[in-house]
């Protein structure tokens, strides 16, 4: 696997660092103890003023740009929520923090380059909660492990969305269709995206299945049904609010346990199949991350940016606007959160038979 393989090399640098740095302490010891008292002042300065600089780097964080590296697409689902964090973040911070887009893989092409980057805090990957599952459906060998979490933003609720011409009017109609022999297609994000999770689940409690038509971002997704080119697809309500709101998509049915405040009309999905309660409540998240073995106090000053950003009044409308379900969490409150989620899903996963134990 390339992230244990560049272990492995990275392994191997630091014995040969640590052998050299060895030699070079002895020698330098054997000649101060021959009586030359100012290489040893002068080695001790050296260390001192090396570790220093090392210090006031951290402590002066940051001193350039800062890369947000967004795992999806631009216009879809998680890069609206990161753009505007990302502004006022960079106030906070001082420094512009620069954000690009690098689909591909399920996230996994964004999420790997973040990891192939020094540790060093200026490399922030901006994703929603796929890399939790990258193990598990062998995308990656990479997952949510592998990195500190500097702020997790919010969970969501997800729906069953079709174009306004659709002739299904629920979620049970397009089963019984695919059931019946008819080619169903489902517009996606490739495996381990959200509208393959879903569908998997569909899958197991009505044995339906469905065509998958994978595009690079939730935002293509949804284009593709809004134009008829798919059947239908799983959408986020921040993500297809203002279509719904205008009619040009049509809601089947929520995957919550309550009605959605903003689309109180469309049914939860438990109303056509009871036994989908066994999964909820279910959505995906959102967070910003940094490559694990950052420095302590570079996630802390990070942290500290974010979490400013997230409670400022326009960021917090912003959530309210797309319907996020806000949480702020940062340290072990994130990872309990990241561990449970995982936790639950590969077992909902395995229990549809789309993830092998």
């Amino acid at each position: 696997m390339k992230k244990k393989t560049m272990a492995m090399v990275l392994a191997g640098a630091l014995a040969v660092s640590a052998m050299a740095g060895c030699g070079n302490s002895s020698s330098s010891s054997t000649t101060a103890a021959a009586g030359d008292k100012t290489a040893e002042t002068t080695v001790a300065d050296s260390q001192g003023s090396t570790a220093a600089a090392s210090e006031a780097s951290k402590t002066d964080y940051p001193t350039q740009n800062v890369n947000g590296i967004v795992q999806w697409g631009e216009g879809g689902g998680t890069d609206s929520l990161m753009r505007p964090l990302a502004t006022l973040a960079q106030d906070k911070l001082g420094q512009s923090i620069v954000v690009q887009n690098m689909t591909g893989g399920t996230g996994s092409i964004a999420t790997q380059y973040v990891y192939d980057q020094n540790a060093d805090g200026y490399n922030l990957l901006m994703g929603a909660e796929n890399p939790s599952l990258y193990d598990a459906l062998d995308i990656l060998d990479l997952t949510y492990e592998d990195f500190e979490c500097v702020l997790l933003i919010g969970d969501e609720t997800v729906g069953v969305a079709v174009g306004k011409n659709s002739p299904y009017t629920s979620l049970k109609e397009i089963c019984d269709a695919a059931n019946s022999g008819t080619d169903i297609t489902i517009a996606t994000t490739g495996t381990g995206g959200l509208p393959w999770e879903v569908s998997a689940l569909v899958t197991s409690i009505t044995g339906a299945s469905f065509t998958q038509v994978q595009y690079d971002s939730d935002a293509s997704a949804k284009v593709a049904v809004l134009g008829g080119e798919c059947d239908f697809t799983i959408c986020k309500v921040q993500s297809c609010i203002e279509e719904y709101k205008s009619g040009d998509l049509k809601m089947l049915c929520m995957l919550a346990t309550e009605p959605v405040e903003q689309m109180a009309d469309v049914p939860l999905i438990t109303a056509e199949y009871p036994e989908f309660s066994d999964y909820l409540p279910w959505g995906p998240f959102y967070g910003v991350f940094v490559k694990q073995g950052t420095d302590a106090s570079v996630v802390e000053t990070l942290s500290a940016a974010f979490v400013e950003a997230f409670n400022d009044p326009s960021y917090q409308d912003v959530l309210k606007n797309y319907n996020i379900n806000p949480m702020g969490y940062t340290g072990q409150d994130a990872k309990d959160y990241l561990q449970n989620w995982r936790t639950n899903t590969v077992e909902a996963l395995t229990k549809a038979g789309a993830v092998t134990p």
